[in-house]
């Protein structure tokens, strides 16, 4: 994930000095409640939402699994007292169906979520075709990557296991503009791409609320990654075309995120994100004055020092990058003798 730039005239409006403290929660809205976990990442925490379900409570995201989400569950479960009526996924990705088999089981609780984040977590999970550790390593050999950072992705493993050692065999399915009635409000379901499958928001009319998930994040622009199984696709285009979609939602909008504080103003913080990936296609394709393969382009996008986890994460988005480029026509791949893809300008 990036660092965004903003201005001081453009810069979202956070409405809540106060975070809340492990095992805690926090009410932003009403019925609404606000917990932020650990992650043991340079991105340091994710937001957990709790939200009243009449007699009972329902909660959207679930946290990596560790012993230290688990305490902070139990504290905040245990300090409301109600049992869980369901588990709602925003998507695949460990740090927010990590948990979500061990919390559904504490009640009986229903598990929700789109098709495909269903499908992608277990194909991550049991290392599917195309969705494997090997089959990424292959991808990003092919982008250049060289065989001391391979071998350090390599030695991981199937990290994604570690986060979410579990997975739900059986689940509700959640389709985009499906109206979910939770507790006294009513909650329409919002698809976006790029970022996972089938990304799942929660809009609130009444309260004014948009659970955004990683879909709209207000520090850090939310990693968009080609997988190996389609690795022609343009997921930044459609990241970006679901942005513009949240648009038509009110901009006075209260956006909870899954990392970062709070916020209002999504037109403002849309327009910060495309002039992102705007620039940063800009610099990529200066870059590509002669042939070049993504990992050597990583230090275009990403100038900083990367560790092995954020390795992975580069290299999907400068692939996503390049990929969207060339769907622009500002770009085309060639496969050299060599046998690594590099990409050219189109003249």
């Amino acid at each position: 994930m990036h660092m965004t730039p903003a201005s001081a005239a453009t810069e979202p409006y956070y409405p809540f000095d106060t975070l809340p403290e492990a095992g805690t929660s926090l009410e932003v809205a009403p019925g609404v409640r606000w917990m932020r976990m650990r992650l043991p990442f340079a991105l340091d925490h994710i937001n957990l939402w709790l939200l009243d379900d009449g007699e009972r409570v329902a909660v959207v995201d679930c946290g990596y699994a560790s012993a230290d989400t688990q305490v902070a569950w139990d504290a905040v479960l245990a300090a409301d007292g109600r049992p869980l009526e369901r588990v709602i996924v925003t998507h695949h990705h460990p740090d927010h169906i990590g948990l979500a088999t061990w919390l559904a089981a504490r009640d009986g609780a229903s598990i929700h979520m789109t098709q495909g984040e269903f499908l992608a977590a277990h194909a991550l999970w049991h290392q599917l075709p195309g969705y494997s550790v090997v089959d990424m390593l292959d991808q990003f050999r092919r982008h250049g990557l060289h065989d001391e950072r391979h071998e350090a992705l390599s030695t991981r493993g199937n990290a994604y296991r570690r986060g979410a050692p579990e997975l739900p065999a059986r689940y509700h399915r959640l389709f985009d503009g499906d109206e979910v009635r939770i507790g006294a409000h009513t909650w329409r379901i919002v698809v976006g791409f790029g970022h996972a499958p089938e990304h799942a928001s929660l809009y609130c009319a009444e309260l004014g609320v948009l659970i955004s998930g990683d879909m709209l994040l207000p520090r850090i622009s939310t990693n968009v990654s080609v997988y190996a199984a389609t690795p022609n696709d343009d997921p930044l285009g459609w990241f970006l075309r679901s942005l513009r979609d949240l648009c038509n939602i009110p901009d006075d909008t209260l956006v909870l995120p899954s990392h970062g504080k709070p916020f209002k103003g999504i037109r403002s913080r849309v327009d910060q994100l495309v002039a992102h990936h705007r620039e940063r296609c800009e610099v990529l394709l200066a870059a590509c004055d002669t042939p070049r393969t993504a990992a050597e382009l990583l230090p275009t996008l990403f100038p900083r020092p990367l560790d092995t986890h954020q390795v992975m994460f580069a290299m999907g988005e400068a692939i996503a990058h390049l990929n969207h480029l060339e769907s622009q026509g500002a770009l085309a791949r060639r496969v050299d003798a060599d046998g690594l893809i590099r990409f050219t300008p189109c003249r």
